[in-house]
């Protein structure tokens, strides 16, 4: 066989020139033959033939070896490569194949791309280990439970400041909601969450870290342990008069989906943005109003049952009185609070004891009493204490009274007592 190629046989070829090589020897009938490896007997005589005219070899296929007629050309191959490393610089094969469609009309497939970047060195498989978790079956409705967490990542990439994305995901469906904010706290929290309301309705239950925003960490005070009652945040507060149920999740892998939702935004959204070159908070807060609705029609899942456990908000509700921060203070005797180091004149008559502060999300502050407005003002200059007179006698230098002084007057006529003179 010199000067010819060696060409290896699977074993399933193998085991097919086997039973070819048993029926030319007429030890087994072309029928038996074909019902053992599944081919038709036309098929049998076929492969017959073509290993009497050219031996063993002809067992297998003949375009082995031969490049495949649906190759893509390699101009193709080059221009995807060119441009995963400039465009799409960081893109993962699957996004890459996508924007390559979208953008560029260019459809291949993401196996195809990441094939591609491995040959070029551009990208490199890596399996990654996991850990044992419990698995826990999704919710069977809509609206059943919803997990929310904040992500701290620099989502503009450097062309803007750095944000925290306030994350909402279904636990039947997998739908998203979201939205920036400067920080994560309580104000964004609630505001996050009359946007989310506005747009789908109350949930029966949320889930949620521990993070002070959402759980207190305040200790139990006498008053909470006579009660028998928790101190509660400012949201858990919210929640308990909208009847939405708080679930506190103790490890952040209790609440695997929303996790793995950050880490799929973080990787896709951010190059989604980088794309439109989104470079402040009201920009990205633009483009999320239409990107979530095509991610949700592409990754959502069918729930286990159909109906929507979500409530629409009774109109007695008032999403504005409940979504903010209540903080009870005491009136004193001059009509005057003190709230955040500051101090509030209440400028009409009440027999309030105590009043409570409202914090809005639109950054307004209201001043109420068993749910009245009480009319307000700022006090901005306080008077100022009299301060007691200082001693301006140097330390350390002995006082001499001056000789007019009544104390030397008293001092001689009680000498004078003493001495009987």
């Amino acid at each position: 066989m010199a000067g010819k190629d060696i060409i290896m046989l699977s074993q399933d070829e193998l085991k097919r020139l086997h039973i070819i090589k048993k029926t030319l020897e007429k030890k087994i009938r072309q029928k038996d033959a074909a019902e053992m490896l599944l081919l038709s007997s036309r098929q049998i005589r076929r492969i017959a033939r073509r290993i009497e005219e050219d031996g063993d070899e002809a067992i297998a296929l003949r375009l082995r070896g031969k490049p495949s007629g649906r190759k893509l050309p390699m101009k193709i191959r080059d221009m995807v490569i060119k441009l995963c490393r400039g465009k799409y610089k960081g893109f993962g094969p699957t996004l890459a194949a996508e924007k390559l469609q979208e953008t560029e009309d260019i459809s291949i497939s993401d196996e195809t791309v990441r094939l591609w970047l491995i040959e070029s060195g551009d990208w490199q498989k890596v399996r990654k280990s996991r850990g044992h978790r419990q698995w826990r079956e999704r919710k069977h409705y809509f609206g059943e439970m919803i997990q929310i967490d904040g992500s701290h990542h620099d989502w503009l990439e450097g062309r803007g400041p750095k944000c925290v994305l306030m994350g909402y995901i279904d636990d039947a469906t997998g739908n998203v909601f979201g939205r920036f904010y400067e920080y994560e706290g309580t104000i964004p929290a609630m505001e996050s969450f009359k946007r989310y309301v506005k747009k789908y309705g109350l949930p029966m239950s949320v889930y949620l870290d521990k993070h002070t925003t959402y759980k207190s960490s305040a200790k139990l005070s006498i008053e909470y342990e006579i009660n028998r009652r928790q101190p509660l945040s400012q949201f858990e507060r919210a929640m308990k008069d909208l009847g939405v149920k708080v679930i506190h999740a103790n490890t952040p892998q209790a609440k695997g989906r929303v996790e793995r939702l950050f880490r799929t935004l973080q990787d896709r959204l951010i190059k989604e943005m980088r794309l439109k070159c989104i470079k402040s908070i009201e920009e990205g807060n633009r483009f999320l109003n239409h990107y979530l609705p095509v991610y949700n029609r592409r990754f959502t899942v069918t729930p286990k049952e159909k109906d929507n456990l979500h409530r629409k908000i009774p109109e007695a509700v008032k999403l504005n009185t409940i979504l903010c921060k209540k903080t009870e203070r005491t009136l004193r005797n001059d009509f005057t609070i003190a709230h955040e180091g500051q101090l509030y004149q209440i400028t009409e008559g009440t027999q309030a004891r105590k009043v409570t502060v409202e914090e809005r999300i639109n950054g307004s502050m209201l001043i109420t009493y068993n749910d009245t407005r009480l009319k307000y003002r700022e006090i901005v200059e306080r008077p100022q204490k009299k301060t007691k007179r200082l001693n301006t006698r140097q330390p350390g230098r002995k006082y001499i009274p001056p000789a007019n002084h009544p104390w030397r007057y008293f001092r001689v006529n009680n000498n004078k007592v003493k001495t009987g003179s």
